[in-house]
């Protein structure tokens, strides 16, 4: 009998358009009023009204056997003789409620009457001898909190059931509200065992019922509290309208017992879009990403409890499985991740493998210590496991403690921010524990069950909020600084390069800087000398891209600056600039350097960067390693001379590794063909960028062109 989330809409709805109006009509007939009749049958005498059958019913455990003709539970017959077994009173004590849901009439189970350590079947029988008005129909309500699972039987014959027992063991689910028709005189659906009508029933529409329930616990459910196992609330006896009307009450007490948990589901479902949607303004910042999965754990965690308490679409094994399980060991190590992508992956380096073990251990201990699959270890053993899974919460808490300690020391404020998250954390997973320490763990507030783990999760939720606001405030914060550095940088890069067209002498150089981002890694510099009149022009690539790139170029410009006024000699001064990145991180970067006399002889030292294109043709040249890679690096050197009317170019590879949509390069045929028609530098640029740019482009094309004598005077 599957019910889902309408079902209990639905009950909401009643309550408001239809539950109350009858619950005026309804009356729960009082105990005192339940005698034994002559056979020890209870007397209930009806009108429009429902009795709680609060015994004495008749209780034993085990298993009937089966009637060898019909094929039906011997226990369940009317005539049994159930003299032998125990009595059993399901009256509840003033005030009583279920720790766990908040149900009133809540009643200790058989593990505190004298069978502790039980699982398994067990059967409950009960002789009512009802008065009722003839014709008036019956309705049998529950019990709406059990252990596990169970069928019913009226005078022999199975009127209904709670859970599958299709299979052994049965289908088990959580607990909730049931009703079931019972037969009346002449009825065909309540059968003795030998087929016979056994509703015995008079004139004036009194009847006797025989009741028996067969009742099925898991073993995991031992692990929940002490007084587990069968009855903790007394099946309802009555009227079928008026019983109807109280079945839907006893919904509605269910539905608020865990309208608290359900609400979270959409609060963790927001907290995830947030998390994820931060990731937009900071892309850089992976915390965003493992919170944003983190809470979709826990909202599919929160579903799935909601699923499997409000309808029968998810069995207590599988919630166990994949709530108490497997959820909960992502969960567990997601919050160590948290953290520790939170405080900048700082030491222990060994964290997430520490949180991966951790959860595969916390599987596999939890797993065994509930005894989900029953029969898999002793039930002795399970108790070790069972600790052992605790254990393992205690060093995921402790864990993340000592990440947010770590953080403290290291980030001050920011650490102990956090550290409230943690505690609330360790409160939500260890309810149970702080129970036995007799620590209020369940309030009723309007008629809602508030638990103590579910206002740890709400305020651990608005602490992580808080924390994720302002991290993005700060990240906010950080970009704008950033922002005005980078803006900083690109001033200054373009203070330190050249005139886009310098001329020296019979010498045309032209020049053009196209970065792939707002700070570049190529450079160049021309520097004329006055007292021999030649000209020196360095030019090269660093590794790397942005900003870290732009401050590399900043030294190497600074440095080519200062071994110029030295020295004009390319082999020297790119000795120079070799030393200077030696032993530096990321600290490569490709270089030539030439120098042009002023009758055109030119002397070209390379260390790894593409030769220059004279007159459209690659120069030939030996390679070289880049600069920064091995102290005392010989570098290519080549002498050539620069011709009136010769055009003289020098690319950056950036040129040659556009790229088009396609993945396409642009290539050095690409290169040969267009410095074959370009006129300038600014064309080579230009037709790189139009292909698709994916590196920095600087060219440097440098004409000679034939000089003016002055004239005699």
């Amino acid at each position: 009998m599957a019910r889902g989330f309408c079902s209990a809409l639905i009950f909401l709805a009643s309550l408001v358009f239809g539950v109350l109006a009858r619950a005026q009509k309804l009356t729960v007939q009082p105990v005192q009023r339940q005698q034994i009749a002559a056979g020890g049958a209870v007397n209930v005498r009806l009108g429009q009204s429902v009795v709680p059958l609060n015994g004495p019913w008749k209780f034993t455990v085990g298993d009937s056997p089966l009637d060898a003709k019909t094929g039906q539970p011997l226990w369940a017959e009317p005539g049994f003789d159930d003299s032998s077994w125990e009595t059993v009173d399901l009256t509840p004590k003033v005030g009583a409620v279920d720790p766990l849901s908040g149900e009133s009439s809540y009643v200790p189970g058989w593990a505190v009457r004298g069978h502790p350590g039980y699982w398994g079947y067990a059967w409950y029988r009960i002789r009512v001898h009802v008065e009722a008005q003839a014709g008036q129909k019956l309705a049998l309500a529950g019990p709406a909190n059990i252990d596990d699972v169970y069928q019913v039987f009226a005078n022999g014959g199975l009127v209904g059931h709670f859970g599958s027992f299709k299979n052994n063991p049965p289908t088990t689910y959580y607990t909730q509200p049931m009703m079931f028709l019972l037969p009346g005189q002449g009825d065909s659906g309540a059968e003795s065992g030998n087929g016979a009508v056994s509703d015995e029933a008079s004139t004036d529409g009194s009847r006797t019922q025989v009741l028996a329930y067969r009742v099925y616990m898991l073993p995991s459910t031992l692990t929940e509290a002490a007084d587990v196992g069968g009855f903790h609330m007394a099946p309802v006896l009555g009227d079928a309208s008026t019983v109807s009307a109280s079945y839907q009450m006893i919904w509605l007490e269910l539905v608020r017992g865990y309208a608290l948990r359900a609400a979270m589901v959409p609060m963790f479902g927001v907290m995830a879009v947030l998390a994820f949607t931060l990731i937009l303004f900071d892309r850089s910042d992976p915390v965003y990403l493992w919170i944003g999965a983190l809470f979709v754990l826990e909202t599919a965690g929160s579903g799935l409890s909601i699923l499997a308490s409000w309808t029968q679409w998810v069995s207590i094994l599988q919630s166990q499985v994949f709530n108490d399980a497997l959820l909960n060991a992502l969960s567990f190590a997601g919050w160590v991740m948290v953290w520790w992508v939170w405080f900048g992956r700082q030491r222990p380096a060994w964290t997430p493998r520490a949180a991966a073990c951790l959860a595969a251990l916390f599987v596999v201990t939890i797993i065994l210590g509930q005894e989900m699959f029953a029969g898999l270890i002793p039930h002795q053993m399970a108790a070790a496991f069972l600790t052992a899974s605790v254990l393992v919460r205690l060093l995921f808490l402790a864990l993340q403690l000592w990440i947010v300690f770590q953080g403290i020391r290291g980030n001050g404020l920011e650490g102990w921010m956090v550290l409230p998250a943690v505690v609330l954390w360790g409160i939500s997973t260890f309810t149970a524990e702080l129970a036995v320490l007799h620590i209020p763990i369940r309030w009723s507030l309007f008629g809602l069950s508030i638990r103590l783990g579910q206002v740890s999760d709400m305020l651990l939720t608005l602490v992580v909020a808080t924390l994720l606001l302002r991290r993005l405030l700060k990240s906010i914060q950080n970009q704008r600084q950033m922002a005005l550095d980078v803006k900083q940088a690109q001033e200054v890069q373009q203070v330190i390069l050249p005139e886009a067209i310098t001329r020296h002498g019979g010498l045309v150089i032209e020049s053009e800087y196209h970065p792939a981002r707002e700070v570049g890694g190529d450079f160049y510099q021309i520097i004329p000398n006055e007292k021999d009149g030649s000209l020196l022009i360095v030019a090269g690539d660093v590794a790397g891209k942005g900003l870290q790139a732009g401050m590399l170029v900043a030294l190497l410009v600074g440095a080519i600056r200062t071994a110029a006024s030295f020295t004009t000699d390319p082999g020297f001064l790119l000795d120079q600039l070799n030393q200077r990145l030696l032993g530096r991180s990321n600290g490569q970067a490709t270089c030539l350097a030439l120098k042009i006399a002023p009758d055109g002889a030119v002397t070209l030292a390379n260390a790894g960067h593409l030769p220059p294109y004279l007159n459209g043709e690659p120069l030939p040249m030996e390679g070289a390693l880049p600069l920064g890679m091995k102290t005392g690096a010989e570098f290519s050197i080549l002498r050539f001379q620069l011709k009136v009317g010769d055009k003289l170019m020098l690319l950056s590879d950036g040129v040659a590794e556009a790229t088009d949509a396609n993945g396409h390069l642009f290539g050095f045929e690409r290169v040969r063909e267009l410095l074959h028609t370009a006129r300038n530098a600014s064309e080579v640029a230009i037709a790189a960028q139009s292909f698709g740019q994916a590196d920095d482009i600087s060219i440097i094309a440098v004409s000679r062109n034939a000089v003016r004598e002055p004239a005699a005077a």
